[in-house]
């Protein structure tokens, strides 16, 4: 069967990658894992924004960037960006939650909105047979619906946390995949990548899984 293949990337790697010694993650490598052995991946959708470089952190940004110089080897990835938008925000102390104090944050915007279009977009049109979302996030739950009731297409999720899936999720899933840590250890890039030209893409240090963490 067709496939295709939707990753909300901040939702993959705050609720599975971050605390992962499996960072440099190849999405097809990982994806074909958890689609039947003779599914044709025929494209992947990455939904992600550019991050800012943040307290305690400021290699993020670099970091972020070499990935995605892995990930554009892949021919059939495209990258979707959404934007990060600074705000300040009032949050109360630990210490005393009477106290306030104005912090600066970020929100990222678009990712849920630009994968639920290119889902549906994309069914409508037949591009695919099955589609693998790489997301949790209960705003999909709609879309996703509309996929397998309104389209009748196959949807999988690929599930990151070690915890059951949700009612909701499981209701309106063809199928369920959960992410293991060997399949994770099994699906990384080589360090370095080679990119265009002969060109050596290498893994950042910190993303070392032999590192301490």
């Amino acid at each position: 069967m067709r496939v295709r293949v939707y990753v909300d990337g901040f939702n993959l790697y705050y609720r599975r990658l971050r605390h992962s010694r499996y960072k440099w993650t190849d999405l097809r490598s990982l994806s074909e894992k958890l689609v039947a052995p003779d599914d044709v991946i025929e494209r992947i959708r990455y939904f992600t924004a550019d991050v800012s470089p943040r307290a305690g952190d400021p290699s993020a940004p670099n970091r972020q960037q070499a990935y995605f110089r892995a990930l554009k080897t892949i021919p059939e990835l495209r990258i979707h960006k959404g934007k990060f938008l600074p705000r300040q925000k009032s949050r109360p102390l630990v210490s005393n939650p009477a106290q306030k104090v104005l912090v600066h944050d970020t929100e990222e915007k678009g990712s849920d909105v630009n994968l639920a279009s290119h889902l549906l977009m994309d069914g409508f049109c037949d591009q695919y047979d099955v589609a693998l979302v790489l997301s949790q996030d209960t705003d999909l739950l709609e879309p996703m619906r509309m996929v397998v009731e309104e389209l009748d297409k196959k949807l999988i999720i690929g599930w990151m946390e070690q915890s059951q899936p949700g009612k909701k999720h499981r209701y309106i899933a063809s199928a369920i995949r959960h992410i293991t840590q060997t399949m994770l250890a099994n699906s990384q890039f080589e360090d370095p990548v080679i990119g265009r030209g002969g060109v050596k893409l290498a893994r950042p240090v910190e993303w070392d899984p032999t590192r301490e963490m």
